[in-house]
């Protein structure tokens, strides 16, 4: 998972500093790094580095990147080459016909066999990311075509998983989402003519555009001074399979994707949470961010009082995808703080999105018992994952996954719960509701994917020496 934002103006125009505020609207979905690439009529000028966007793009950067027609931004969050600030994106090619510029969104479930295709054809790679074989495919395809929309279409042949991305050519901007539709991906228009292209709706409402419509799993939309085009040769080729996570935690609560609000499909989740699991308590409080909407749901439906039980620090990251299990557990421990009088003496029900290694939700439990907390009744808006995740989301160890080696009861009192309640798969797949929420990937739910996934997890040597090196 990552975000992407890019933006086509009618003119040059200080295009960077739009992208920046876009940018700022998607840092929850990546923390790790983040880049900003500026097109001036086919001169790329880019920066990108590890970080948080307003640590990375101090005004002078930004102003250093000029003005432009076109820009392409990124934040990272990545599974691989952590701290390494080769892997941040957007990647800019230099070739034979030109500049391109990739910022990519996913994983891809063929990259392994890709790469050794293309090295064996000579390609040399600098890292093992994904938007790095993209690039190297769509070039391939572009020395044999008459566009880069061509070139797109050519190289989705070959890509197999998830891939929502968009790519900055010296005159046009195109912007893809995969068949399955795995991850959202939108655009919209200011009034004065210019487009943007982003991850999440939340992006466009940050830089002043009104959203018109979601890319269709398989779409290509191309974004030129002639107008969007659209090309619509690899849709409705297999059922979508929308990314449930998207609902649960990664979007942001005032994003619509696909058609379906995120903080109504989390409201929704809470109050299947409370159908399901009821419990004899005094108040309903939510995680921040992503349990919130769940828990004012859950409270709704059960009729509990909802109240806010613990106060965020603003200036912390989202401890999920904080890069180590060591990271997460310390920012767990600056992230939050308990406000004592809203639990204490209380029987409390706490919503989080997800349990996945535990040790997160043992350690706000135990803020709780330490508030003065009577009992604490966990409910989480999401099955329990059992399986990894091919598509994006850094589950790839089964070893890791609490649900894999014990059992609820076993759980719950390694969390230190009083009771403790998932939702159900039948209710998962019922919380984002709309036409268009037609269907989706419960893979790490489930072990049932809705592509064929890598029997192997294999490693390279250039992998493992990353891994040597953790």
């Amino acid at each position: 998972m990552s975000g992407i934002i890019g933006i086509i103006a009618k003119e040059p125009v200080d295009v960077a500093s739009s992208i920046y505020y876009g940018l700022f609207a998607l840092q929850h979905r990546g923390q790790e790094s983040c880049g900003i690439a500026v097109n001036d009529d086919g001169v790329f000028r880019t920066f990108r580095d590890n970080g948080l966007v307003n640590d990375v793009f101090t005004p002078e950067r930004l102003s250093d990147l000029g003005l432009g027609n076109m820009a392409l931004g990124h934040v990272r969050y990545g599974a691989e080459g952590r701290n390494n600030r080769t892997y941040a994106q957007p990647l800019v090619i230099n070739h034979i016909k030109g500049n391109m510029a990739v910022a990519h969104d996913g994983k891809l479930t063929n990259s392994q066999e890709l790469r050794e295709e293309l090295e064996l054809c000579g390609s040399i790679f600098h890292t093992t990311s994904d938007a790095e074989v993209i690039s190297y495919i769509v070039t391939k395809e572009r020395l044999v075509t008459n566009s880069i929309e061509d070139a797109v279409n050519n190289a989705m042949n070959k890509l197999k998983g998830a891939y929502s991305m968009c790519i900055m050519s010296p005159s046009k901007i195109v912007a893809v989402r995969d068949i399955n539709g795995f991850h959202s991906m939108c655009y919209g228009e200011r009034e004065d003519g210019t487009y943007i292209v982003a991850s999440e709706s939340c992006a466009l409402s940050a830089v002043g555009a009104t959203f018109i419509r979601d890319l269709e799993p398989g779409e290509i939309v191309v974004f030129s001074k002639e107008g969007v085009r659209s090309i619509t040769d690899h849709c409705n080729k297999v059922k979508k399979s929308m990314c449930v996570f998207e609902y649960v935690y990664f979007a942001r609560p005032d994003s619509v994707a696909d058609g379906c609000s995120v903080h109504e499909a989390r409201a929704r989740a809470g109050a299947f949470l409370a159908q399901e699991n009821k419990v004899d308590a005094d108040i309903v409080i939510g995680v921040p961010d992503s349990g919130l909407d769940a828990a004012i749901g859950y409270a709704r439906e059960s009729g509990i009082p909802y109240g806010i039980g613990f106060l965020k620090n603003k200036y912390i990251g989202r401890t999920f995808i904080a890069p180590g299990q060591a990271a997460r557990e310390d920012k767990v421990r600056i992230k939050l703080n308990v406000i004592s009088s809203v639990v204490k003496g209380k029987r409390v029900v706490m919503i989080d999105d997800s349990i996945v290694r535990g040790t997160t939700c043992k350690k706000i439990v135990k803020l709780l018992r330490d508030a003065g907390a009577a009992e604490v009744h966990v409910r989480v808006t999401a099955p329990p994952f059992i399986a990894p995740c091919h598509y994006g989301t850094d589950i790839d160890d089964k070893e890791a996954l609490i649900a894999c080696n014990y059992t609820h009861d076993e759980i719950c009192e390694i969390i230190g719960a009083d009771t403790l309640g998932f939702l159900t798969m039948e209710h998962v797949l019922q919380i984002a509701q709309g036409e268009k929420c037609t269907g989706f990937c419960v893979g790490c739910f489930n072990e049932q994917y809705p592509t064929e996934v890598p029997k192997t997890k294999y490693k390279n040597k250039f992998t493992e020496k990353i891994s040597e090196k953790k």
